[in-house]
């Protein structure tokens, strides 16, 4: 049974999702990055928000971790290289709490305009400024939206729903869905010259860090107005205090900041600055949505092998899940089997995919023969990481597809270039879910593959398997199966060959130096 810990504070329910699904559950919210160290071992997946930081030591720790789940959007405390370099998937849902972020932007742009923070404590100072708090209207203002993903995407509406005027920089916003949206898609630089008010809605990366700094907000209209419920060190903001000082910028918004907890900011008692402690998510509905759909995705990948909402893994829905799971043993086989007989460095792996199975999701199977291919060279390898791992070691990975196929419903070709040759296997699935060998480096052979076996070349010539069967017998090896391949032209044949157990040194050692033997391989699956 898969095992579960739940670190930070989640709704009640998860821990009903995960119970439900016959997974053990133990709820510690609130524990010591100590302890966390401590017990992380004995876990299968972890579900955390934002308290719990899931450094590369904690991954290290988590010898049996295979899943951390992140009841949000945002990752930045979970080690996402660490946790790709050890084989872990991360997910998120980014779904969960779409709406009451971009209600709180929303929110937040009201309270700017309107000066609603600073007028609500003059009065409940007993004092009456009504002439002290004169705001502005969003009516006919021009909205710009930086990032019109999910949350951007739902802020634009509203701000559509508002009449205002709104447009979008986001370099992934198509044409047809700005137009659906109702909001003009412009270029960076044109937004920040024509907004009134600029609400950002990206995640913290190399290209979004400190995207609002002294050089862009020069290029934004006087008064301008900023809002940010997305991520802190998106704003740079010794920039933004200079620019709210001088008045280049009327106020800003903030629910995010570099450093958070923020217990001391230089914003703090400005007043035409609205600060909110990172509530973004904070709605009821909000906390059960993403508690739900954490609790849910991990179960599902942990009882079923599906991915949902991945950071750093492809994604596999649970209708895809099974159909895929006879592929992905098939592929982990393939890629052994081609791992095994190459014995030089892999320069390029080209893996061609024909008939039904173009109809699937083949970005795990890609990644799963990747896997089992590099596993000869470093254990660490897996599905999560294998794509990391390839291009680490400059491996040039190159896929095709062809719905039809020539011999098979479905067949899985796998071409390995070397630093000395070119090899290739051919797989396919019979009865729909048993993994077949069809075809080695243009030989076609039929064949299971199992725990212990033997893959000979050899000279196409009587008396082979004679004295082959002679000297596993001496040796008291049983074989299980024996396939044979020939070579049109007679130049050589090969054979794959099951046995009970392991074959000794000595024995390979007799059998390669058999004179019909080319060459022969211990394999193991």
């Amino acid at each position: 049974m898969a095992k579960v810990l739940i670190s930070d504070k989640l709704d009640p329910l998860a821990v009903e999702i995960f119970k439900k699904n016959g997974i053990e559950v133990d709820f510690k919210a609130g524990i010591s990055a100590a302890e966390l160290l401590e017990i992380i071992p004995q876990y299968d997946g972890l579900a955390v928000r934002s308290e719990t930081k899931v450094t590369a030591e904690i991954l290290a720790a988590g010898k049996n971790l295979k899943v951390v789940g992140r009841a949000g959007i945002g990752v930045d405390n979970i080690d996402v290289p660490k946790a790709t370099e050890a084989g872990v998937v991360v997910m998120n849902t980014p779904f969960g709490n779409s709406i009451t972020t971009a209600e709180h932007a929303i929110a937040m742009m009201f309270a700017l305009a309107r000066e609603i923070p600073e007028a609500n404590t003059s009065t409940h100072a007993g004092k009456w400024e009504k002439k002290r708090f004169m705001g502005v209207e969003l009516y006919n203002k021009t909205l710009g939206v930086v990032g019109c993903g999910n949350i951007g995407g739902i802020v634009a509406a509203r701000g559509v729903g508002l009449k205002m005027n709104v447009i979008a920089y986001d370099p992934f916003l198509s044409e047809e869905r700005a137009v659906s949206l109702g909001v003009e898609k412009v270029e960076l630089d044109d937004l920040l010259a024509r907004a009134d008010f600029i609400t950002l809605h990206v995640p913290k990366n190399a290209h979004t860090a400190n995207i609002i700094r002294a050089e862009t907000i020069a290029k934004m209209k006087d008064g301008v107005r900023i809002i940010n419920c997305a991520r802190g060190g998106i704003i740079n903001e010794a920039d933004l205090k200079v620019a709210l000082d001088s008045g280049k910028v009327a106020g800003a918004a903030l629910d995010v900041f570099e450093v958070e907890p923020a217990k001391e900011s230089i914003f703090f008692g400005m007043p035409n600055v609205v600060c909110t402690p990172h509530l973004g998510a904070a709605t009821t509905e909000a906390q059960v949505n993403v508690a739900l759909q954490v609790a849910e995705q991990m179960s599902d990948y942990l009882n079923t092998g599906a991915v949902s909402n991945a950071i750093n893994a492809a994604s596999i829905s649970a209708e895809d899940a099974p159909r895929l799971k006879p592929y992905l043993k098939l592929a982990e086989q393939m890629g052994q089997f081609a791992g095994q007989i190459s014995e030089s460095a892999i320069q390029k792996i080209e893996i061609e995919y024909e008939g039904t199975i173009t109809e699937l999701n083949t970005d795990p199977v890609t990644s799963t023969i990747i896997a089992s291919l590099l596993r000869n060279q470093t254990e660490s390898v897996n599905m999560v990481n294998a794509m990391q791992m390839a291009e680490s070691r400059g491996i040039q990975i190159k896929q095709s597809y062809d719905k039809t196929a020539r011999n098979w419903r479905s067949m899985i070709n796998v071409i390995v270039t070397s630093s000395t040759r070119t090899r290739n296997v051919m797989g396919t699935l019979f009865t729909g879910k048993e993994p077949r060998i069809v075809n080695i480096e243009g030989v076609p052979i039929e064949a299971a593959l199992s725990a212990n076996m033997l893959f000979i070349r050899n000279d196409d010539q009587p008396g082979m398997i004679g004295d082959l069967g002679m000297l596993l017998g001496q040796a008291g090896m049983n074989i299980a199966d024996f396939r044979l391949g020939r070579k049109g032209d007679s130049s050589g044949a090969i054979c794959l060959v099951a046995l009970d157990g392991p074959v000794s040194d000595d024995l390979f050692a007799k059998i390669s130096a058999q004179k019909q033997i080319q060459s022969a391989k211990r394999l193991s699956f």
